[in-house]
């Protein structure tokens, strides 16, 4: 899967670092599909950077791996493969990505930010 959001040849082109595909349950097929479109949907945005995708099953705890994608200004993403998404960090949001039909995939955004003195 890697070598499809590779294709300009570049390494830093990427969703880079996927979670939890293997116990996804979907095919490949289908995984290509979900795949090609968010990596053609990051290019129609102009992101060529590293991005997170993460296939969840609705009873792992991905609160890690969401915040260091946020901390490192990288986009991070959910494929939600059963009924609901894990629960999104504090001050942030699933944000449901109605442009792809299955209407499972998701943006982590932040709600607010906060201001440190």
């Amino acid at each position: 899967m890697q070598s499809l959001l590779l294709a300009s040849g570049s390494d830093e082109v990427c969703p880079k670092r996927f979670v939890g595909q293997s116990d996804s349950g979907l095919d490949a097929e289908e995984i290509q599909q979900i795949m090609e479109w968010l990596f053609a949907s990051l290019l129609n945005a102009g992101y060529l950077r590293r991005s997170h995708l993460i296939w969840d099953l609705g009873d792992q705890d991905w609160k890690q791996i969401a915040l260091t994608g946020l901390l490192r200004d990288e986009p991070v993403f959910l494929y939600r493969c059963n009924d609901r998404p894990f629960l999104a960090p504090e001050h942030c949001c699933w944000r449901l990505m109605t442009e792809y039909s299955s209407l499972r995939i998701y943006q982590l955004e932040v709600l607010e930010q906060l201001i440190l003195i």
